[in-house]
């Protein structure tokens, strides 16, 4: 090895911090470069939030993220995640239901859709074509920067300049208007961002959803245009915008990414959470258990958030104040929540024409954007929303193998639910509380689903934290607002992927390009770690 980096007496060349998704990303790509690498897990399973597990007889829930799409494609062919059993099936389509009966479906077929929003609006209609063009040109501007390290502005290695250069070009390509339109875009309101093309409220609550999935911001916020954006980068089979259920649950991402590990040649140790990364003359040396076991390894990769890998499982001694005092400021602030729902039957929405394709992907009900904002309002006052916003799913429909014959499996993410709730810690009481509140919501809409239910699965952000080990149970490990993207993620001047101490990395989500099931800043750190050792590309 190079980067005055020497193998530990166990012979190991890396430790990753962590079995998420990210986490195994990186070692895939470390392994197949030729490094010795072992990753540990404090959980007995892999998979951090992307996991599938029985809670309930022979149901499969996937008990936290549910939904895949962001998965970049190149990371999935160069690791070869469909040999090692992973399968994602398309959304057949989708709805909002309205509050007085009736729904607007959402089909993959662009005409379907157009005629579908006419019944609506046919003004929307005519704008759809003018909406569907402006994000995907967003899409492009922004897609190429996700697998790339991101420049520090204020360096002058070549290499930074080189990046801000390339950089500026994509952003000189745009033309004079589409600049302006895309500056404005990073700093939009979702409301206001779709105010520009749609008259309906169904329309562009339906849209809009997207703008504050796991984020603690509300529609009219501003930012929130670029969280809608950050949702429609998916990529199925080469359809920009496609998401799909993983066959077995999401834990089939993170099994196929371990089994391709395991093929690599690394290591995986579960039920063996860090207590702390080892620093000694200024670098890592390896970590401790919470048993006290140590492992010495030359390069420590934390796939952990950032508040927790710094102000946790690290020294402050070892850090520089300033450093320290910007991972502290790092907002990180939990506003979801999610049900898991094992169901005796397929539930009935009476607003939903019988065999429609609609219920087969993501349904909501909530139809405009002034019932997400007082969701919202409940959030900042400390109390989960009276009428949340939910995304519901029944995965079954499409993938039987997770629940028993005749059985569905319904996936309920919600949005807004406190970490900290005004009246007191959350407690089983409050728990039922706020799972209560969503499956009546649900029940508005469905006559029999209530009767249906034969176990239910209820998750705060604080049972998140403390079960997933997400800070505050923030699904994309820091908030995707401007003054968090790009080489502000997730501290200046330390958005590479690299901290103040050597050897020791970052490639979680609170870095670049942030959360969901993407598997890019684990690609990217894996990068950047073979940079600094001389070896500039993967086996």
């Amino acid at each position: 090895m190079s980067g005055n980096a020497q193998r530990g007496p166990q012979g190991l060349d890396a430790i990753i911090v962590g079995a998420g998704h990210n986490g195994l990303v990186a070692a895939c790509y470390l392994a197949r470069a030729g490094l010795k690498v072992l990753v540990l897990e404090r959980m007995p399973f892999i998979g951090g939030a992307a996991v599938s597990r029985r809670l309930y007889k022979d149901f499969t829930y996937s008990n936290c993220s549910y939904v895949c799409s962001l998965l970049r494609p190149e990371i999935m062919r160069t690791l070869e995640l469909p040999k090692h059993g992973l399968q994602v099936i398309p959304y057949e389509g989708g709805c909002t239901m309205m509050q007085g009966g009736g729904h607007l479906a959402l089909y993959d077929n662009h005409d379907a859709m157009r005629r579908e929003m006419s019944r609506h609006s046919k003004r929307d209609a005519e704008a759809y074509d003018r909406y569907a063009r402006d994000v995907m040109r967003q899409c492009k501007f922004i897609k190429p920067l996700l697998m790339r390290e991101p420049p520090d502005p204020t360096s002058f290695k070549p290499r930074d300049i080189k990046e801000l250069l390339y950089l500026g070009q994509r952003f000189h390509q745009l033309g004079e208007q589409r600049m302006y339109d895309t500056l404005r875009f990073w700093t939009m309101s979702a409301a206001d961002f779709l105010d520009e093309y749609f008259e309906s409220d169904i329309v562009k609550a339906h849209f809009a959803g997207s703008s504050i999935i796991g984020t603690a911001l509300g529609p009219r916020s501003p930012g929130t245009a670029y969280v809608l954006l950050h949702h429609y980068m998916g990529d199925i089979d080469d359809t920009v915008g496609a998401w799909g259920f993983a066959r077995g649950g999401m834990g089939a991402i993170t099994s196929a990414l371990g089994k391709s590990f395991e093929a690599s040649g690394g290591t995986i140790r579960s039920a063996a959470p860090v207590a702390q990364i080892l620093v000694k003359s200024g670098r890592a040396s390896g970590v401790v258990l919470d048993d006290g076991e140590e492992i010495r390894a030359p390069l420590v990769i934390s796939n952990l958030d950032v508040r927790r890998t710094f102000l946790k499982i690290m020294d402050a001694k070892d850090l520089p104040d300033d450093f320290l005092n910007r991972v502290k400021n790092f907002k990180i602030r939990g506003s979801s929540g999610k049900l898991n729902i094992a169901l005796d039957g397929l539930p009935r929405f009476p607003a939903i024409p019988e065999g429609s394709p609609s219920t087969r992907g993501d349904m909501h009900v909530t139809d405009t954007l002034e019932m997400m904002e007082r969701a919202y309002d409940d959030w900042k006052e400390g109390r989960w929303s009276r009428a949340p916003y939910i995304d519901m799913l029944i995965p079954s429909q499409i993938d039987p193998t997770m629940v028993p014959d005749g059985k569905h499996y319904m996936s309920v993410f919600v949005q807004y639910c406190p970490y900290e709730l005004a009246d007191g810690e959350w407690n089983d009481a409050k728990r039922q509380g706020f799972g209560d509140t969503v499956i009546n919501t649900i029940a508005q809409h469905s006559p029999n689903f209530k009767d249906l239910i034969l176990h239910a699965e209820i998750r705060t952000p604080w049972d998140i934290e403390n079960e997933v080990g997400l800070t505050e149970g923030n699904i994309f490990q820091g908030e995707l607002t401007m003054d968090q993207l790009l080489f502000n993620r997730p501290v200046p001047g330390f958005a590479q992927y690299r901290s103040p101490v050597r050897g020791v990395y970052m490639c979680g989500s609170s870095t670049h390009p942030g959360g969901g099931v993407m598997g890019a800043p684990g690609a990217n750190a894996a990068r950047a770690v073979l940079k600094d050792l001389g070896r500039t590309q993967a086996a």
